[in-house]
């Protein structure tokens, strides 16, 4: 089935993301001082590609340094960066935000330490190892009025965008089925990680689709986790994770014995009106089913590519940039993330007592 140009056409005018880059064009040429931001770390496997998205955005951020203790990790693309220390950057009231891009065991406390000293956030996933620390903090940036935005990329790749909207309109019905897998072949580097972390895979990587789960079905009612270790080391290599709701269910799978995990990544819902699949993850290529016409989209099946930003964490920061001047609110609250990181914890067998 050829891909439909009227459905990309439509898809575009529902994405966010290209309001949010119709903002970027507006605010430079309104002539509107860029934003301050410093970033805090560079051990988190997204964190050179954040800072590359942030300075790639001048008319909106101007990032004023980075808190990074050893030398030879501010090369590559942290290169000019000016280097700060922690107090400099937080004691900076010209400093709206911080992007944390830490190690897993440090990210919650120092995001916490932003949000007393006033600052937004932008904190990397999968956020924390322990969930009373999490939802500590995140309710402390709540009643601060302040933002946490996590590093869940999917939120702002189109084909995840419409999904969200045609969720929100009913297009699909009453959701009964969501089947997802994020996996890939883990290099014997990636094994030792995975083994030295809590949770495995399904922990570090399967949490950007709990994400995306939870946007659309909400908190679960229960969740299964399952491992089943391929190798003689015990790494947590393939996994799967069941999410129980009244009406439907949710599969996850984060397999890291995969040769052909990265194209094989997929989203796939199904409704009493209508489903959607997302096959690779961040492609933009979109199979869309309806029983009745909605919008520019026709009734039966069809196919869609949609257009997919070079960078895939510049939306990202577009957005953060309009929550930080009080344009909108960030679409995923407290409530939302709180209830995001139980799911993770739960599905990667690690919450024990909210703990």
């Amino acid at each position: 089935m050829p891909v439909s140009s009227l459905s990309r056409r439509s898809a575009a005018r529902l994405s966010v993301t290209a309001l949010l880059t119709h903002l970027v064009r507006s605010s430079g040429a309104a002539g509107a001082p860029p934003l301050r931001i410093g970033q805090i770390g560079s051990r988190h496997a997204h964190a050179a590609g954040k800072m590359a998205s942030i300075r790639s955005l001048p008319q909106l951020w101007e990032m004023v340094g980075l808190v990074e203790p050893d030398p030879a990790r501010r090369s590559g693309p942290f290169a000019g960066v000016p280097v700060l220390t922690e107090p400099q950057l937080l004691g900076d009231p010209t400093v709206k935000a911080v992007a944390v891009e830490t190690t897993l065991a440090d990210s919650c406390a120092t995001a916490a330490r932003c949000v007393r000293a006033g600052k937004h956030v932008h904190l990397d996933k999968p956020g924390a190892i322990h969930h009373a620390e999490f939802k500590a903090m995140r309710l402390d940036a709540e009643a601060r009025h302040l933002t946490v935005q996590m590093g869940y990329m999917l939120r702002y790749n189109p084909a995840f965008e419409l999904l969200f909207h045609a969720v929100r309109e009913g297009w699909l019905g009453e959701i009964t089925e969501v089947d997802a897998s994020i996996g890939k072949l883990a290099s014997p580097d990636l094994r030792k990680t995975l083994a030295e972390l809590p949770g495995g895979g399904m922990f570090e990587l399967a949490c950007h689709v709990i994400d995306a789960v939870v946007t659309i079905l909400g908190k679960p009612l229960n969740v299964t986790g399952f491992s089943t270790p391929t190798g003689g080391d015990g790494v947590p290599d393939n996994q799967l994770a069941v999410l129980g709701y009244g009406k439907a269910t949710a599969t996850i799978r984060c397999n890291h014995a995969d040769p052909f995990g990265t194209p094989r990544r997929r989203f796939s819902v199904a409704g009493t009106l209508g489903a959607m699949e997302i096959v690779p993850l961040e492609s933009g290529l979109v199979t869309l089913s309806l029983t009745t016409p909605r919008e520019n989209f026709v009734k039966g099946t069809q196919k869609l590519q949609l257009n997919v930003s070079k960078d895939r964490y510049a939306g990202e920061f577009v957005d953060l940039a309009a929550v930080t001047k009080g344009e909108k609110t960030l679409a995923w609250d407290a409530a939302h993330d709180i209830a995001v990181h139980e799911t993770v914890l739960r599905a990667a067998g690690l919450f024990k007592d909210g703990v």
